[in-house]
């Protein structure tokens, strides 16, 4: 049998409203609500007042009814869809699956109420629609048609991430018979959303089966009375909201709170129209509602799950993480207490990091409570991994009262959920006495959510808790190192001082002594001495630290003995000018050595320093090549300037065999005046290059303190040099860039480069030994014109 092959009889309007003959039938009318007549008027009403789309068609598909609210789904106006086939309002895609859905019905006789189309309005717009479709049989069994509501959930398909739960339209599923009352009845007990009918005075006169499954009050409890659902501190709203319904005959999307008949209180949007006699007076309301619980709950766990997600990482403290979690779980959750209960590993007790409650002391007390980690609630749930409900403390063999002896609370019910990063538990997060109800499974899932978002984050700000308190210890620790450094510094000043003089009495004195070995011992001494006081003032220059009180004191004394001394010497024959040349001593040895800037030619402050440093590596075969282009004025103190210089110069020299070559260089770069030297020397591994510039590096020279004159080969160092430089290249805004290559033949830690191309076993020549390793540091200055000012 084709589908849609027979046409429907149902006329415009199937509810056929009778004429009122007498004053009588109007009394009739007006005063039973039960009249058929009545009833007609309400089911017309009704289907108009509605927002949902209703349709019917014949066998065909053609439309034979509708109301409005399709006519607005559709885009078209009444005329422009009357008649036409539901398949010229949507493409052939939609319209094959309309006729497979539409021929199941007619096939098996069942509605369906989850069929979703895609229709092209009168505009080109498409709309998605969700309807519902039943097949209209005749009183004499004939199939006459398809009759169904239809809604239009494009928003609601756009908006899936608000994670709003859909609603199937209600569909009428109309019985056999055709008299109104029956048809009315049978939509409204189709519905899935609670339907009531009021009379004008307030009183119930029907209610359909979704009302009674969502609300708990049957029909025959309330049937001419009212509804005893409006909350006290709603009452004034709903007043509102009725006087907007007489105002305006309709009222939609009323959003508002109701109790139901065990007391729990639901969310719910109301929809509501007037129904009128056929006087055209108002007879009563038809009102829907829907429960929007749920979802409202979900808007509220998405909005707290999407607050708690983009603020972990505003906060750097664990108090503040954990403060701000529980008083997020609290709201959340409606509950009195929320906590979240660490784990203390080494000593195996829980302890109270973080808890809100209603009552901030008692929230105090609780932070100085710990307990066994296999005692209580929490105890269990750290046991087994696995959450657990607690409804009544009373009669649960894992509540553990003496917390609440100690904290001065009583625990009536309570939810735990561990906290777990990986496979390992560091806590459990704690909810405490639900305001409403008791806890379910939803809040099980709820918390654990929770729990398992933050996890991570209480672990990091754990892990960067300790880390702060150990960089506090290393600074302390790095605070009193340097005080003894300083110290020791300090101390030796003056008896380097006296060696010193005491060397240069002994000099004097033995200036004429046949016996080399005296003075090679004196001059020994006397370099092994500078190399002491030049670490002093290194060590002055890392820690820029000095001490003028030794100074200030020497001065006064000398000032107050000044004439004493003078005469003393007179009378001891010495020469005059002894307080001069004390001063000049103390000043030398103790006082400030404050270092300005100055405007400093570049190409030539380096060529002097080499012609200067020169007669101090003479003694060494290396080849040495300049190269000093016009660089440009740089601003820094020449006396810091010298050191960097020297210092660059002697640790290429030291570093680099005889027979090999040394590159000196200043130009003019692209960040400023630069100022590079470049050895063929032993060269430092990469390691030793990463710790250099965190300031921790030490040259394995260092350790085997060598008494070899300035500028040998592997003469030593005290590892202080390079130090230095990367902190003057702080003070004085400079940069320092090095790069460099151990000797491939010196990487194993075995063999020793013997100081001397000839006499190494891998090179013949220096350019076989340029390109075995070395080193290039190179100092970019800024332009003088940029730090001036």
């Amino acid at each position: 049998m084709p589908m849609l092959s027979a046409s429907s009889k149902t006329k415009d309007n199937p509810i056929h409203m009778k004429k009122i003959r007498s004053a009588e039938d109007f009394s009739v009318q007006r005063g039973h609500a039960d009249d058929p007549e009545v009833h007609h008027e309400r089911y017309r009403v009704f289907i108009e007042a509605v927002a949902d789309g209703y349709y019917e068609t014949d066998l065909r598909g053609n439309f034979t009814y509708f109301n409005d609210a399709l006519c607005r789904i559709f885009g078209y106006a009444r005329h422009e869809i009357k008649g036409r086939n539901f398949r010229e309002f949507m493409d052939q895609e939609n319209a094959a699956s309309a006729f497979k859905r539409f021929n199941y019905i007619y096939q098996s006789g069942e509605g369906i109420t989850d069929i979703v189309w895609e229709v092209i309005r009168k505009d080109g717009h498409k709309r998605i629609i969700e309807l519902s479709a039943n097949l209209i049989v005749e009183n004499d069994g004939r199939k006459g048609g398809f009759r169904g509501i239809a809604r239009d959930v494009t928003e609601k398909n756009l908006a899936q991430r608000k994670a709003l739960e859909s609603e199937e339209l209600a569909q009428c599923q109309y019985e056999a018979s055709r008299r109104a009352e029956q048809r009315y009845r049978a939509f409204l007990n189709f519905l899935p959303d609670p339907v009531f009918v009021f009379n004008l005075d307030g009183s119930v006169s029907y209610l359909n089966p979704a009302f009674e499954k969502v609300f708990g009050w049957t029909l025959a409890e309330l049937k001419g009375r009212r509804i005893p659902f409006v909350p006290e501190s709603h009452k004034d709203q709903t007043r509102a909201g009725v006087a907007r319904l007489f105002r305006e005959k309709v009222l939609h999307n009323f959003e508002t709170r109701r109790l139901t008949r065990d007391g729990r209180l639901l969310d719910i949007v109301i929809d509501g129209a007037l129904f009128y006699d056929e006087d055209s007076q108002p007879a009563g309301q038809v009102v829907t509602l829907r429960d929007i619980t749920q979802e409202k709950r979900l808007a509220r766990i998405n909005e707290t799950l999407f607050r708690i997600t983009n603020a972990i990482h505003h906060y750097r403290d664990l108090d503040g993480l954990l403060a701000f979690i529980t008083r997020e779980t609290q709201n959340l959750l409606d509950i009195e207490s929320a906590s979240v209960i660490l784990l203390d590993e080494d000593r195996q007790e829980f302890y109270f990091f973080a808890v809100h409650h209603d009552d901030s002391e008692t929230g105090k007390k609780f932070r100085e409570i710990r307990f066994p980690a296999d005692k209580g609630v929490a105890g269990h749930v750290y046991k087994t991994g696995r959450p657990l409900i607690v409804p009544d403390t009373s009669e649960s063999p894992y509540y553990f009262k003496q917390v609440d002896e100690k904290a001065g609370f009583h625990t009536r019910s309570m939810l735990d959920v561990p906290i777990r990063i990986q496979d390992r538990m560091i806590g459990v997060l704690c909810a405490v006495n639900k305001k409403n109800g008791a806890f379910d499974h939803n809040d099980v899932d709820l918390l654990s959510t929770v729990a398992g978002t933050v996890a991570l984050p209480i672990e990091n700000a754990r892990i960067n808790q300790e880390l702060k308190n150990s960089y506090e210890e290393v600074k302390s620790l790095n605070r009193a190192k340097d005080s003894v450094i300083h110290r020791l510094s300090h101390e030796l000043k003056t008896p380097i001082s006296v060696l010193s003089a005491s060397l240069e009495l002994l000099g004097k004195k033995y200036a004429d002594h046949r016996d080399r070995g005296i003075h090679r011992i004196i001059e020994r001494s006397r370099r092994n001495l500078q190399r002491l006081l030049e670490m002093q003032y290194e060590i002055e220059d890392i820690l820029q630290e000095r001490d003028d009180r030794d100074h200030r004191m020497l001065t006064t004394l000398l000032d107050a003995c000044a004439d004493e001394l003078e005469t003393l010497a007179t009378l001891e024959g010495a020469d005059g000018g002894l307080v001069d040349r004390l001063r000049s001593r103390i000043d030398a040895l103790f006082g400030p050595r404050e270092a300005l800037p100055e405007e400093i030619r570049l190409e030539d402050f380096i060529a002097q320093t080499v012609e200067r440093l020169r007669p101090q590596f003479d003694h060494r075969r290396c080849e040495l090549t300049t190269r000093f282009d016009a660089a440009g004025a740089v601003w820094i103190p020449g006396d810091v300037l010298s050191k960097i210089a020297e210092g660059l110069i002697r640790n290429a020299v030291e570093n680099t065999p005889d027979g090999s070559r040394i590159d000196i260089a200043v130009r003019r770069g692209q960040g400023g005046p630069e100022f590079e030297v470049k050895d063929c020397g032993v060269g430092i591994s990469a390691e030793d290059q990463r710790l250099i510039f965190e300031k921790y590096f030490t040259a394995a020279e260092a350790l085997q303190y060598s008494t070899r004159r300035p500028f040998d080969f592997n003469a030593g160092g005290r590892g202080f040099d390079l130090l230095r430089m990367k902190i003057f290249s702080e003070r004085y805004h400079f940069k320092l860039y090095m790069h460099s290559d151990r000797c491939r033949h010196l990487t194993d830690g075995r063999e020793q480069c013997p100081g001397n191309v000839a006499d190494c076993a891998h090179c013949r020549s220096d350019v076989d030994c340029c390109e075995t390793g070395g080193t290039t540091v190179k100092v970019v200055f800024p332009p003088a014109s940029e730090l001036m000012i």
